[in-house]
């Protein structure tokens, strides 16, 4: 029954979508990001600060690019706390800050097993696209690749040693450790795993020099993705090679050490969260010296007519198919009116640099109805 629904409403939605939000694809491709060797040097947080330069955006243009550049302090646009005071948004509701938690718990608890075919049905498939060009961003495949060939020479360099001696520990053990929060059912986790080639990787024995570590806030979301994970890919994986692992944590306090990720990647969750600042800063903490973020989230369409049929498409038929198809209209209903309550793409930029990132900007995809925020932790 859910596969005949799910054919019937992605080829009604593709329709729409295809008539509306689809332009033709921008020219070029993304560059492929080089591998940056993180140090763990003493690091100060940026004193100068960044503006963004705002530049002109193609109509309907797939992809857009901003970039940065550097302003004096004077010259810096003030920006309120994400929240402050005892209320923050549910969507268009105001809620308790202490409630806010539980309710977007419960939300994706509600969706946890319809999750991807929603995702499917409410973009018409374009979430696919959209990640895909995440992945593209982060580069993990070229530097999976160097990473790679480096265990590879270390590892022939310690049977050739005359001495039998290990090199030295640190670069035998190195890795390139990818965090993605938010992203419970592993949908772009697992797009780093085929990317890194890590399936293969887990038929050797020992610890795997690259590992991607799905943190989220909801159980039933991580209980789909390790369950996604262990179907698609194997117990080897997770229990052997190490090369994926889920674990539960709030994006405004995450469970592991300083410095600790190569590179943090939030896509369709910072949202959701109670106080972006916090989760921000969070993030800043817990990546590597060099380390770099990566944002893919819904954002602000600027363009007249593509907001008023996205308007018309967001709150008329997308809250109808979670009803159809999750049972569920309330939940997607809150999905659409959060996206309205979010950040521009400006205001998050100046987040970001007020988190301590440099080097930020944002790329707009299908025009600017979501968006790739980055930043990198200064070394």
């Amino acid at each position: 029954m859910v596969a005949s629904a799910r054919s019937r409403f992605i080829s009604a939605a593709t329709n729409i979508f295809n008539r509306t939000f689809v332009s033709k694809r921008a020219k070029g491709c993304l560059s492929q990001v080089s591998l940056v060797a993180s140090c763990k040097s003493n690091t100060t947080p940026i004193s100068s600060v960044r503006h963004l330069s705002t530049a002109a955006t193609q109509q309907y243009s797939d992809t857009t690019t901003t970039s940065t550049s550097s302003t004096s302090t004077q010259q810096q646009e003030s920006i309120n706390s994400y929240v402050s005071g005892a209320t923050t948004h549910f969507g268009y509701e105001n809620v308790s800050i202490n409630d806010k938690e539980g309710r977007v718990k419960q939300v994706f608890e509600n969706v946890a097993d319809s999750y991807d075919v929603m995702n499917d049905f409410m973009s018409a498939g374009l979430h696919r696209y959209w990640k895909d060009e995440l992945l593209k961003m982060t580069g993990v495949e070229p530097m999976s690749k160097a990473v790679r060939r480096r265990a590879s020479l270390s590892y022939a360099n310690n049977n050739n040693s005359s001495s039998g001696a290990k090199q030295d520990e640190k670069d035998n053990t190195s890795l390139l450790s990818i965090l993605d929060v938010a992203g419970g059912t592993g949908d772009v986790a697992f797009r780093f795993i085929d990317a890194a080639n890590c399936q293969e990787r887990a038929k050797s024995s020992g610890v795997d020099e690259i590992s991607v570590t799905v943190c989220d806030i909801n159980t039933e979301m991580l209980r789909v993705g390790e369950s996604r994970a262990r179907v698609k890919y194997g117990n080897a994986l997770i229990d052997d090679s190490k090369s994926l692992s889920f674990i539960e944590g709030n994006a405004q306090y995450l469970p592991f050490e300083d410095e600790s990720f190569d590179i943090y990647t939030i896509a369709f969750g910072l949202r959701n969260v109670t106080d972006v600042d916090m989760a921000l800063r969070d993030a800043y903490r817990v990546l590597k010296p060099g380390g770099r973020f990566l944002c893919l989230e819904f954002s602000h369409v600027e363009n007249i007519p593509l907001k008023q049929l996205y308007d018309v498409y967001s709150f008329h038929v997308i809250p109808k198919l979670g009803e159809v198809v999750a049972n569920d209209r309330d939940s997607y209903q809150y999905l659409v009116e959060s996206i309205r309550k979010f950040c521009t793409q400006d205001e998050l930029v100046k987040r970001l640099e007020n988190a301590g990132f440099e080097g930020c900007k944002y790329t707009n995809m299908t025009g600017g109805i979501v968006a790739v925020h980055e930043g990198w932790k200064p070394l």
